[in-house]
């Protein structure tokens, strides 16, 4: 699925059995906690902090797609174009950035 794909299926999702968006700062706010729920199994399952039993059955490819999800639905709401802006930022990152991460001793 493109990313233009996946934001029609989403409006269409929206469409068909979400009767409308919420609004941008609602999603912005879900955004963040959608995000926070990333972090927390991150965190636990591959940082310091030991996971909760009651995290063990989180799964990370749920959390992080309810984070596209939200995502898109900001993105289709105000009129972004995820898959042009995914490019446009890759030629971005690609000029700027071409060689500053190949110098980093740091990730030698």
């Amino acid at each position: 699925m493109t990313l233009s794909q996946a934001q029609q299926s989403v409006d269409n999702w929206i469409k068909t059995h979400g009767v409308r968006y919420f609004n941008e700062l609602t999603n912005m706010a879900m955004l963040t906690e959608e995000v926070g729920e990333v972090a927390r199994i991150i965190a636990r399952r591959y940082g310091e902090q030991s996971e909760k039993e009651s995290d063990k059955n989180k799964l990370l490819d749920e959390e992080l797609a309810d984070v596209l999800f939200v995502l898109i639905c900001l993105a289709n709401q105000t009129g972004v174009n995820l898959e042009e802006a995914l490019k446009k930022n890759l030629e971005k990152k690609t000029t700027r950035d071409s060689e500053r991460h190949k110098g980093n001793e740091k990730l030698k």
